[in-house]
């Protein structure tokens, strides 16, 4: 019977002309996945080169108008369709943890379960637990690899205009998801908690959809509690409740709420007296409440960071508790 190990004499006599070629195990992983594996290497390769190409036109017109100061107070209307393509990537990468949550991760094991490979495999010299760490180990690799240069090409881009709200709020999926340690993080979840699901399920076709759906909702609860991760700052003043009193915050902040605050200290909602008709009545009402000015809750930009990192290691820790359910129940009920 044929294993998949090769014999040190064999290794020893084609070692000078195998070079960095992959072999045994590793080589029959890559061979099984090359299609899946080739595909977003070069994807990512073509990418790099569109975000190269389009942030030198970006800032050719940046440059060109004076940033950080244009000189054209309307500069906005004639960015547009920058914005718009740095907007448009940005979504595009949003979709990368569904997609390889369902074409990458979904069929890396309900695949070899369903045509009998898995049960192949491991009759051989080849444990479980090794056929696992591979399985896993080069996709993680491949993902990883992309993920990250994806991530850092994106943030290099967006960096000229990143306290610029109106173009992309860093506080959206848009950016906050798209750079850092987070698309890392959140793809290498769906992708694992798919292949977890391809190994309960063993049939590739129903575990796509169910990982399609998998990885819809951890986009939903990433998003609901995004916000969460960072430590919000609250700014009060005691100068009225006019237009010209709101407190001044930060360039990019994030405004998480906004009260007002009486003599005493209490918080009323910024909706108290929103009924009256006049200004001159609102103000009366809010004189009669001991109102004395604002107070607001808000994130600053220097924040994105530690919160992305703290995300990160939140979603990295749920990838790892997959990742040791896999093993546990590959050991004994794979095939």
């Amino acid at each position: 019977m044929s294993t998949l190990t090769s014999s040190p004499a064999a290794t020893t006599a084609t070692g000078t002309t195998r070079g960095l070629r992959l072999s045994g195990l590793n080589w029959l992983v890559w061979r099984q996945h090359r299609a899946g594996f080739w595909t977003i290497l070069a994807a990512t390769a073509l990418c790099t080169v569109w975000i190269v190409y389009q942030r030198a036109q970006m800032t050719d017109y940046l440059n060109g108008i004076g940033w950080p100061h244009p000189k054209d107070e309307n500069w906005s209307q004639d960015f547009h369709k920058y914005s718009s393509r740095l907007t448009s990537a940005s979504y595009g990468l949003g979709l990368i943890p569904v997609l390889l949550g369902v074409f990458l991760g979904a069929p890396l094991l309900a695949s070899d379960l369903e045509n009998g490979t898995a049960k192949l495999v491991t009759s051989q010299s080849v444990s479980r637990v090794r056929w696992l760490t591979t399985k896993l180990g080069i996709t993680a690799l491949v993902v990883t690899v992309s993920t990250v240069a994806l991530s850092l090409l994106f943030a290099w881009w967006w960096e000229p205009v990143k306290k610029e709200n109106s173009v992309i709020d860093w506080t959206s999926g848009s950016a906050f998801d798209v750079t850092g340690p987070v698309p890392v993080a959140l793809t290498l979840f769906t992708v694992i908690g798919g292949v977890a699901i391809g190994m309960l399920l063993r049939r590739t076709l129903v575990a796509m959809v169910v990982t399609f759906g998998f990885a819809t909702l951890v986009q939903v609860v990433w998003g609901y509690f995004r916000m969460d991760l960072g430590n919000t700052i609250t700014v009060t003043t005691h100068h009225g409740v006019a237009d010209s009193s709101f407190p001044k915050l930060p360039d990019a902040a994030y405004q998480v709420d906004q009260w007002f605050i009486t003599g005493s200290g209490k918080l009323l909602s910024w909706s108290t007296c929103a009924d009256e008709q006049t200004d001159k009545a609102r103000q009366a009402c809010l004189h009669s409440k001991d109102v004395v000015g604002w107070s607001v809750d808000y994130l600053p930009l220097s924040q994105m960071s530690s919160m992305q990192w703290l995300g990160a290691g939140i979603l990295l820790a749920l990838t790892a508790g997959v990742t040791a359910f896999i093993f546990v129940w590959g050991r004994k009920r794979l095939v």
